[in-house]
């Protein structure tokens, strides 16, 4: 009886121990699964980027647009993950005092609808004096086999000059593989 009950003891500490181990290898970065990263923590931290690197050059209740990212292979076309990026950004210049114009609520800035809005370099300085905007977030991102390439920048619209650039990365795991379906 004692020698049934080591038997099925081994047998079951050797079924959890592949089990787990059986876990470790598909998540690992040799694997084929990727975990997500906190999107909102990096969206955040590139907006700060963004407003650290601009610095001075920021006039005090200037006004910013903020535009939903476009992939890079077809710069008019976003994504979920386009859009909600753009608004994560938007929501931590606001949190910083930043005046930001919000432009889910202007139908003229849409190029086409549920692909979000974009601000082209042709129509920049239209846009600047049709909203008294000073500065206008853009960016673009590339879906790569495990990675989102991401690209933000900070733009004065009277001049198109840099103010700031931020380039970073998340990994496509599950819900990023998700939000940049189009």
């Amino acid at each position: 009886m004692k020698l049934s009950k080591i038997i099925y003891a081994l047998l079951l500490s050797t079924l959890i121990v592949a089990t787990l181990s059986a876990c470790t290898t598909s998540n690992s970065k040799a694997g084929g699964f990727v975990s997500d990263a906190d999107i909102v923590a990096l969206s955040y931290k590139a907006a700060d980027l963004l407003m650290e690197q601009a610095g001075d050059k920021i006039k005090p209740n200037s006004n910013t647009i903020v535009a939903s990212y476009a992939d890079i292979n077809n710069l008019s076309v976003s994504s979920t993950f386009g859009r909600i990026a753009a608004q994560q950004v938007a929501s931590r210049l606001t949190q910083r005092g930043h005046k930001i114009t919000e432009m889910l609520l202007r139908k003229d800035i849409y190029i086409q609808e549920r692909q979000g809005e974009f601000v082209l370099s042709r129509a920049l300085k239209n846009i600047s004096v049709e909203h008294d905007v000073t500065q206008v977030v853009v960016g673009t991102y590339a879906v790569a086999s495990r990675n989102i390439y991401i690209t933000a920048k900070l733009i004065r619209t009277s001049d198109s000059e840099i103010l700031g650039s931020v380039d970073y990365t998340l990994p496509l795991g599950p819900d990023m593989r998700q939000l940049t379906r189009n």
